[in-house]
């Protein structure tokens, strides 16, 4: 059976919702359940039919700040669909993965409609804790039916030991050995990044569905403020994802002969060509390349190839933006110009970067400009832990021929990528392969610096000294030798 000239099985993107609130008391403000059950609602009325949520045989959500059970089994209640799969992401998990899923399940005939929907409310989980008080949230006594999780830690050991807690440290540390190789040089280098968030300000204030909606100039980009405070140099707040935004997205896909069956316009539907992902797993620190990506590069080869277009066939691009170092290293694996815009919401320091659901705020982005005749390609990309995980997937206003492909191009990451032991103890010379300086919190910055030994291993060194970390941030320390006695950086 074939509607048209478009195979019964090809998977169709027919519905999308967004959700959005800004509740400064936070006992007015939504539960992110709640924002994701309005997400599906309005995936619904897109589609333009009433029949097409009910379907729902296969649901997904991906792990946000809330302790639910089983969202989908909720939105699924909600929907009225009958006995679908539920699926739980936990984070590690590509956003990617769920929405390539849904698609291979329909295009093998498995299922005919399928639900992704994420989302989180860390704007009333932080307004909750200015009150005093923890955000409550509703309890789901049973579970879902698939719960995903990834195969290993995304962190090495000796990161936590010597602080790097949290993602923004260990970016940081990708971004200054990026700086290097490249030799742009420390005052330029920050410059380009706050030229780069400043253009994302300007997409996110023409973008409706954008947190923060006003440009915002390179220099309170780039300088430290009271409102813009130093993260891990060189990253501010401002170049960081925020994640204190209340937001959800829904994407609801059929197989062509169902959506045509009932009576969706085919104006409406937007086509996924091809995905491809790689989930081999390498710790920043264990990474022999840090200023590179291969499995960025592969992954976007692969898609670009099996979709059947170039890098300059892409009309419209959004490059996961958790931070800085995500975009400028995807851009390059895939081979795009420079100028070209990178962004569609406007990144996820503007637009909203809600834990671990942005890519689909990224792809309700893309439908809505692609169905106003903005372009008829577009090109997402996804990442999980630290650049740990790459995926992207490209997507049409027309069907491909080869139908819908999808790719795990893992195998071949793990053949190329080269790997260092890090050793958790470490005493002598060795030479900067990437560093930073941690702020915030009690005490003076925090300098960390990620090392290659003599041996040819990886070692991990601090320092408190406030003479150093005034250097570290105003000289090019990358390429040079320090002395480590204990673990500790002798300034």
């Amino acid at each position: 059976m074939s509607c048209g000239s478009v195979p019964h099985d090809t998977p169709v993107l027919v519905g999308i919702g967004t959700a959005g609130r800004r509740e400064d008391d936070w006992l007015r403000a939504p539960e992110a359940m709640d924002l994701m059950l309005e997400a599906v609602a309005s995936a619904g009325r897109d589609s333009g039919t009433g029949q097409a949520l009910p379907g729902a045989q296969w649901i997904a959500v991906p792990q946000g700040r809330w302790g639910y059970r089983d969202p989908a089994g909720e939105i699924a209640r909600a929907a009225g669909a009958m006995r679908p799969t539920t699926v739980l992401a936990s984070v590690g998990v590509l956003q990617q993965t769920l929405i390539s899923e849904a698609c291979a399940l329909i295009a093998q005939g498995r299922i005919h409609t399928a639900l992704v929907v994420g989302g989180d409310a860390g704007h009333r989980l932080r307004r909750a804790q200015a009150a005093g008080v923890a955000a409550t949230e509703r309890n789901q006594a049973s579970g879902p039916e698939l719960h995903l999780t990834p195969a290993t830690e995304l962190r090495h050991p000796a990161e936590l030991a010597a602080g790097l807690r949290m993602p923004v440290g260990l970016y940081a540390m990708l971004e200054s050995a990026r700086r290097a190789e490249r030799g742009l040089g420390v005052a330029a280098h920050r410059d380009g990044l706050a030229e780069m968030g400043a253009a994302f300000s300007r997409v996110a204030a023409e973008n409706p569905h954008a947190w923060l909606r006003r440009p915002v100039s390179p220099g309170a980009i780039r300088d430290a403020s009271p409102s813009n405070p130093m993260q891990a140099f060189p990253y501010t707040r401002a170049h960081c994802s925020n994640w204190n935004v209340d937001q959800a997205a829904a994407l609801l896909f059929c197989s062509a002969g169902r959506a045509a069956a009932l009576g969706i316009a085919r104006e409406r539907w937007l086509f996924p060509l091809a995905s491809a992902e790689s989930n081999h797993m390498v710790p920043v620190s264990a990474r022999a390349s840090l200023g590179f990506c291969p499995g960025a590069a592969i992954a976007g080869r692969a898609v670009l190839e099996a979709s059947g277009l170039g890098a300059p066939d892409i009309d419209l691009v959004d490059l996961y933006s958790c931070f800085p170092v995500a975009v400028t290293t995807y851009a390059e694996a895939i081979g795009l110009p420079p100028g070209r815009d990178l962004t569609l919401t406007g990144g996820m320091a503007f637009a909203g970067g809600p834990y671990n659901n942005y890519l689909f705020q990224a792809v309700c982005r893309a439908a809505e400009l692609l169905r106003a005749g903005a372009g008829r390609t577009a090109l997402l990309s996804c990442v999980s832990g630290v650049l740990t995980k790459q995926a992207f997937c490209v997507w049409s206003t027309e069907p491909s021929p080869r139908g819908f492909v999808r790719l795990d191009v893992s195998e071949t990451v793990g053949r190329q990528a080269r790997v260092l032991d890090v050793r958790d103890a470490f005493s002598g010379t060795a030479q900067v392969a990437g560093c930073t300086v941690l702020h915030g919190g009690e005490g003076a910055p925090r300098s960390i610096l990620l090392l290659d030994t003599q041996e040819g291993a990886r070692a991990l060194a601090t320092a408190q000294d406030p003479g150093l970390a005034a250097r570290l941030q105003d000289e090019e320390f990358v390429g040079r030798t320090v002395r480590v006695v204990d673990n500790v950086v002798l300034a």
